[in-house]
């Protein structure tokens, strides 16, 4: 199997998932977004939910291409901790930016570190990685599978075990809440939109149930690798994703599936519905050569840290512009354009959609000139 073909594949994958990601970071303002473009509450799911967990997925399944060539050059342990720590970095960094935020009157004030988030997004794909690779490096594929299941079963016992006995799983009663606020203290924990709940959904305990989508995604990958891009792969690759949609719903009855908790059945409902999209891909792109239209995707493919970074920053740095004293920016061009012409739930999709195309227009001039951005 060529790099070719590979890249097609996990490119067209990872742009999809980068650009849903994209849409749903950054509906616009004015209106509540329609409730598929957001994530679920606190227990259920959404097609929101599933874009982080599909990103980890095509981390490990990146891996499985690039593990082999690092062994042989003696340099994995090296290129692994560097990726690591940097991604990391660039998570509490983007977390901590701009640096200063505006005060009453118009003033600046400094960012204390006191009061900076430590986990994040990137910083949970940096663990994850970072774990994965690891795991999958020392260990035979079987007893990464054991692993995998031991880290699902056991989060759902520590759950239950070390969190409120006889009380329902909430925000700030769950071992994962608990163990974050003692390790890293509330005031390095997320609180949405600035309110006084101190409550990470990228903490530390549910990292290690995030983990298992990496090595599904490497599993899934060595498969592919072994087997080739055929009919009787994309047919295993279905009905194990399958499979595991199922499991997770009937697990889902006493270990509910959410997002925010990461819990295990979110994983195996996320890894089977990932093994679907997959196999879809595969059939049509390498399968049937169906190519039309997917050009767009693989633009962010190709640079997803990059412009998942530029996503970011860029939204951010939106919302400190004034355009006079108290409005920003980016409330301001909802306000008088996308609110005035789409009101509603349509007028933050179409926000959402003229962002992400602003962000592909450039990964689309990275990739004319060839310039592809990785760690």
């Amino acid at each position: 199997m060529s790099d070719s073909k590979r890249s097609l594949s996990l490119d067209l994958f990872r742009g999809l998932t980068i650009c849903f990601m994209i849409i749903v970071n950054a509906p616009g303002s004015g209106s509540d977004p329609y409730v598929p473009l957001d994530h679920a509450p606190w227990f259920g799911f959404t097609p929101t939910d599933l874009v982080f967990p599909s990103f980890l997925f095509a981390v490990g399944n990146a891996l499985s291409f690039s593990k082999g060539k690092y062994e042989r050059e003696g340099d994995f342990l090296r290129k692994l901790f560097k990726r690591t720590v940097l991604i990391f970095l660039l998570g509490y960094l983007m977390y901590w930016f701009p640096f200063f935020h505006r005060v009453d009157g118009g003033g600046w004030a400094f960012n204390p570190l006191g009061h900076t988030r430590i986990m994040g997004v990137l910083q949970r794909i940096a663990l994850c990685y970072g774990a994965g690779a690891l795991i999958v490096h020392y260990l035979s594929r079987k007893a990464s599978l054991w692993l995998a299941a031991f880290l699902l079963l056991g989060y759902w016992a520590a759950l239950y075990i070390f969190g409120p006995h006889g009380q329902e799983l909430t925000m700030t009663h769950n071992a994962g809440t608990l163990f974050d606020s003692w390790l890293l203290g509330a005031n390095h924990l997320y609180h949405d939109k600035g309110g006084p709940i101190a409550f990470d959904p990228e903490g530390v305990l549910s990292t290690l149930p995030a983990i298992v989508n990496v090595i599904a995604g490497y599993q899934a990958g060595v498969f592919l690798r072994e087997k080739g891009k055929n009919y009787e792969a994309v047919a295993k690759l279905l009905m194990t994703g399958a499979l595991l949609v199922l499991i997770a719903l009937f697990w889902g009855q006493f270990f509910p599936v959410a997002k925010k908790l990461w819990t295990s059945p979110f994983v195996l409902l996320t890894v089977g519905i990932d093994l679907v999209l997959l196999g879809l891909l595969i059939f049509g792109i390498e399968i049937k050569q169906w190519r039309k239209g997917i050009y767009f995707f693989q633009v962010f493919g190709k640079n997803p840290l990059a412009i998942y970074l530029l996503s970011e920053l860029l939204l951010t740095s939106l919302q400190l512009i004034w355009v006079r004293p108290g409005l920003d920016f980016y409330t301001w061009i909802n306000q008088v354009f996308f609110q005035v012409l789409f009101p509603g739930p349509f007028g933050t999709l179409v926000f959402a959609i003229c962002y992400m195309l602003l962000c592909w227009s450039v990964g689309w001039v990275l990739d004319k000139k060839k310039i592809y951005i990785k760690i």
